[in-house]
């Protein structure tokens, strides 16, 4: 099979690395991939994964048998639909189902209409009226999120009324936010593979979602562990609560396809209850770097038995070891990022994977005249692995510090919530 993937980071390089060890394939694309997909896989960077007509383009040229959408932007520019309508096989949640993920306020009413337990929340139109709503409730800490599509579902958590706004000004000139109640607890991702009949569960994963333990201001995903013992062990109560509404809703609301869903989760730590935050018709980053190398299970398999409508029948395959995500960023990364920056030490033994090595996965990074040079906010993730999460944490920052990326940041406590450290 001759696979093309849309997507040049982190979570693409993942995919691209797990189509890569499938005895079916024949032929790797992706387009634009970056700087490590083209060490197995043939990148297309003239080809802009969001122009329907470039993409198909691309498909004749390079006689492709089946299209990945890994990013969430060639989603929501039609590229699946333009495809399908041609006649070319494609993995991609279409633009109906898309406002589950694009547009909050559908989605939040979509999980009210099925009884799936979500946090508190109120739209907010206006600075002014948001400004009222948190004088009322002083001191009270809450998340603020764009009801619409943003890049990396940047969010911010804070109980002090000024950051909160200054946060929401910004957000406001693009359409409403939403006012969450923050819940403590364990923050998790759960990936469905979806068909007709059923679903497939992908390993679990918990995501650590701020630039430190205690940071209050606006950021991304920067790490991962995968599995979280404490989250499979509620897996019962998440599917009977979260994941059976959901497929009924989507079923009965006309929104079903085949692909992946992805549920960000909240444990509550005090009351032990899952919470549904966000659905994602992807792929998050960097869930997808933790759980991708813990999975055993051809890639193919899994899309076949979707085109069949069997995947509820698969028996995921799962090695037995445990894994912990880092996230290296770019300086100033989400709100102010410095990009044109070159990376040293990316050699070819850094970024080879042997045995249970840490993994590293690139994203915004791209070969300009033989050098890694920064393009965006998330440009490594390292893997690494191990029989338990303290020594898969020991393996990736064991790697990390001995390159001293000296441009890069990253959060040094990655899974240390999880063990024990003397």
């Amino acid at each position: 099979m001759r696979v093309l993937l849309l997507g040049s980071g982190a979570k693409d390089h993942a995919m691209v690395w797990w189509f890569s060890k499938s005895r079916y394939i024949s032929g790797l694309y992706a387009a634009p991939g970056n700087l490590a997909t083209s060490r197995i896989a043939t990148n297309l960077p003239d080809t802009d994964p969001s122009d329907p007509e470039a993409v198909f383009k691309a498909c004749i040229d390079n006689s492709i048998d089946f299209v990945f959408i890994g990013t969430e932007q060639p989603l929501f520019t039609g590229v699946s639909s333009y495809l399908k309508d041609r006649g070319i096989p494609v993995f991609g949640a279409p633009e109906k189902s898309l406002k589950l993920e694009g547009d909050r306020s559908f989605s939040r009413a979509f999980m009210a209409r099925h009884n799936i337990p979500v946090p508190k929340g109120t739209f907010f139109d206006d600075e002014e009226s948001l400004s009222r709503y948190l004088s009322r409730h002083e001191g009270e800490t809450f998340i603020i999120k764009s009801n619409m599509m943003t890049p990396s579902r940047i969010m911010i958590t804070s109980s002090d009324k000024d950051s909160l706004l200054g946060f929401a000004r910004k957000l406001l000139s693009r359409g409403p936010v939403l006012l969450e109640q923050y819940i403590r607890g364990i923050p998790a991702s759960c990936s469905l593979m979806i068909d007709d009949n059923g679903y497939l569960v992908l390993p679990l994963t918990s995501d650590c979602t701020k630039k430190s333990r205690n940071d209050m201001t606006p950021t991304g995903g920067m790490g991962s562990v995968c599995p979280v013992p404490v989250l499979e062990d509620l897996m019962d109560t998440i599917r009977e609560r979260i994941i059976e509404p959901t497929l009924y809703g989507l079923k009965v609301e006309n929104l079903a396809y085949r692909g992946v869903l992805t549920l960000s989760l909240m444990l509550d730590e005090a009351t032990r209850e899952p919470y549904l935050v966000d659905y994602h018709v992807r792929f998050s980053d960097p869930s997808a770097q933790a759980m991708i190398p813990l999975i055993r299970t051809d890639i193919i398999e899994i899309l076949w038995a979707m085109s069949e409508n069997r995947v509820g029948s698969i028996q995921l395959e799962r090695s037995d070891l445990c894994s912990v995500a880092v996230v290296l960023a770019s300086e100033g990364y989400p709100m102010d990022i410095r990009t044109g920056v070159e990376i040293e030490g990316l050699t070819n033994v850094f970024l080879e994977h042997v045995g249970n090595s840490p993994i590293v996965f690139c994203g915004a990074l791209e070969d300009i005249d033989g050098k890694a040079i920064t393009t965006g906010g998330r440009n490594l993730t390292v893997v690494g692995l191990g029989k338990n999460l303290q020594i898969a944490n020991q393996a990736a920052y064991s790697l990390i510090k001995g390159k001293k990326f000296s441009n890069l940041w990253y959060r040094d406590d990655i899974g240390n919530d999880y063990f024990v450290t003397e």
